[in-house]
């Protein structure tokens, strides 16, 4: 690999990081706003709701990530109704880490002492009044640890996006791998740039593990 290669392959690569990073923060977004979804579901008095929650949840964590995109993005076209494949991408991997930031969810709250609802539902609140006033702001220190971290997950796990061609950086890899038949040094080049995408997620995934446990020990 020559400069002459690194000041070709540069621009390309980081336009296609850009993507990577875009394509990150709106599958995060579904799945934390889906995910909470599947978490009151599952915990909820319905037994429809509970059930339908558990399948997904189940279906989704014991299938392939790349399964559920091959689905998304040829399956819904085969139907009539075609995304993009950024879009697909968003969608298929916002869901599937729906279902395990739902588990994350589930066990936030139900590590809440059940006295705290009580007691809440005791003077005159609602059930919904009381899970977003008084449950969930308590189970936000033992969610947001392990949240974070699938933050960093879902960075790298844009990669198999790829395979539906959408828009992102180990697809412009591949591409200028076909070009330029330098794959080892393309791909190494590519690893380390997931690495200093990664490394600061990482690093604000362990300060606030560490501010929130400081928090817990004070109180």
């Amino acid at each position: 690999m020559s400069w002459d290669d690194l000041y070709a392959w540069m621009p390309q690569l980081l336009v296609a990081a850009g993507g990577t990073l875009r394509m990150t923060a709106l599958a995060y977004l579904v799945a934390v706003v889906a995910g909470l979804l599947l978490a009151l579901a599952r915990l909820s008095r319905s037994g429809v709701l509970a059930g339908a929650a558990g399948w997904y949840i189940e279906l989704i964590r014991g299938t392939p990530a790349l399964t559920q995109l091959f689905l998304i993005y040829f399956g819904l076209a085969s139907a009539g109704f075609v995304l993009s494949a950024f879009t697909a991408a968003v969608v298929g991997l916002g869901l599937n880490y729906a279902a395990y930031m739902a588990e994350v969810y589930r066990a936030g709250i139900v590590a809440v002492h059940r006295g705290q609802r009580e007691a809440a539902l005791a003077i005159g609140m609602t059930n919904a009044l009381a899970m977003r006033s008084i449950i969930l702001p308590q189970a936000i220190r033992i969610i947001v640890p392990p949240m974070a971290n699938y933050a960093v997950s879902l960075l790298k796990d844009t990669s198999v996006a790829s395979l539906i061609s959408a828009p992102e950086l180990m697809l412009r890899a591949r591409d200028l791998s076909s070009e330029y038949f330098l794959p080892m040094q393309l791909y190494l080049l590519v690893g380390a740039m997931y690495l200093v995408m990664a490394y600061p997620l990482a690093k604000g995934a362990r300060y606030l593990e560490l501010r929130l446990a400081a928090g817990r020990a004070a109180g």
